[in-house]
């Protein structure tokens, strides 16, 4: 067939045409319009270009286009939206059914799209509160009398002296005390001779005892048969005089705290959990503590005890943590920097941070398929730490998840999504093409 004269008119046009849309950003129309309307032979422009067409330098066949802003609006042929944008291509095969979108290569680079593995890990979450050294509680003891009597001396003990338990701390003297004393010497006489039972022994050793008299002083006057005039008076437990009231010749009540004796081989560290992080810590858990005293070194510790009620003025709750202190460096007030390691014992399947997208109310990750193809897949989170996350529900193990560039992938499956949705309903033009 021969050429129409109209021929080089229509070229022309079609290439100002061209030219005006390379000017406006139109190469995608350009490249999409021309093939069309040079076929045929008719010499007559047409843009009625086929869902079927190649797509230029690809095997793959354009299926339809859709709207470049996302709505819900699709074509069989190129065409421009309201403000002049291209509508894209969609190829075969890029419109999978389960969910997944693809991407070329191209694309995938140009965008920056990494994965990595899913892994088991253990998840470490140390949880980093201030907190103080205080003395054990069980680990205190008073040397006190139960009678009214005299101090007659005071051994060479002050505070901070280190006594052993047994160590004699003063001698003192009571009536009462001097008292009792003398009444068991004499059922232990009687009852050497027979006269009296051995119930009333036990009475008269019990008295002695009611009145706190030490062990050693009882079998003092068992073994030498004389009740002395005052009586010494042993430290109770080994530790640190922390308080000494006592002084020669003074006079002493029932009560009166003589001496404090604390012993720091164990200490506490008490720290102040915020009610957001009481679900993270666990009696047993093991805590690193650093004090500013000694910044160079750590000490190991272990929590034994979570305080049942929490402070309200400031919604923490209070946790004890107990460590050994055997050379006493650790002293009651100091100020402590205690890590709690909140994490879990065993591997878990975890993710990088970044791999999940959070809306607030579902958590999603993008696996990565192979060959440029994602499918976005909700899952379910546990603990953080390290920069990973744990999860629960959703991924196996090995299953390549994105990393980075994951919110294109997600906003182009919620695109696709989308307009599934609405082509299904049957809303504006959003039924494929057949």
């Amino acid at each position: 067939m021969k050429p129409s004269l109209n021929m080089p008119v229509m070229v022309v046009a079609i290439v100002a045409a061209g030219a005006i849309g390379l000017l406006a950003g139109r190469s995608n129309w350009f490249g999409s319009v021309l093939p069309a309307a040079m076929q045929g032979g008719g010499g007559s422009m047409s843009a009625d270009t086929s869902s079927g067409a190649m797509a230029k330098g690809s095997e793959k066949r354009i299926k339809y286009y859709r709207n470049p802003m996302g709505l819900p609006d699709t074509s069989p042929t190129p065409k421009l939206d309201n403000m002049g944008m291209d509508y894209l291509p969609v190829y075969e095969g890029d419109d999978t059914d389960d969910g997944s979108v693809k991407f070329s290569p191209g694309k995938i680079q140009k965008t920056g799209v990494r994965s990595e593995p899913v892994e088991m890990q253990v998840l470490s979450v140390p949880l980093r509160v201030p907190g103080a050294v205080q003395q054990d509680e069980r680990r205190v003891s008073v040397v006190s009398l139960r009678f009214d009597g005299f101090v007659d001396a005071v051994e060479d003990v002050t505070t901070g002296t280190f006594v052993k338990k047994g160590q004699p701390l003063m001698r003192v003297y009571g009536p009462g005390l001097s008292s009792a004393a003398a009444e068991y010497l004499s059922a232990l006489n009687a009852r050497a001779e027979g006269a009296v039972p051995s119930q009333a022994l036990k009475g008269a050793r019990r008295r002695l005892e009611n009145l706190g008299a030490p062990e050693s002083l009882i079998a003092t006057i068992e073994r030498t048969r004389e009740v002395p005039v005052s009586m010494t008076w042993p430290a109770p437990q080994d530790g640190e005089i922390i308080e000494r009231n006592a002084t020669n010749g003074m006079r002493a009540a029932s009560g009166d705290v003589l001496f404090r004796i604390v012993d720091h081989d164990n200490v506490w560290v008490m720290v102040d959990v915020a009610e957001r992080d009481l679900s993270l810590v666990a009696v047993g858990q093991k805590a690193t503590v650093k004090l500013r005293a000694y910044p160079d070194r750590t000490f190991s510790g272990e929590v034994t005890l979570i305080y049942p009620h929490l402070k309200a003025e400031t919604r923490t709750a209070r946790i004890r943590i107990e460590l050994p202190n055997p050379a006493n460096l650790l002293r009651p007030d100091m100020y402590a920097e205690v890590e709690i390691a909140t994490g879990t014992a065993a591997p878990v399947l975890t993710v990088a941070n970044s791999a999940v997208i959070d809306s607030g109310t579902r958590q999603v990750v993008i696996i990565d398929k192979g060959e440029g193809r994602f499918e976005p897949r909700e899952v379910k989170l546990g603990r953080r730490g390290d920069g990973r996350v744990e999860i629960m529900e959703g991924v196996a193990d090995g299953d390549q998840v994105v990393v980075s560039a994951n919110f294109l992938i997600d906003a182009e499956s919620n695109l696709k999504a989308a307009l599934q949705g609405l082509a299904n309903q049957g809303f504006g033009n959003a039924e494929k093409p057949q």
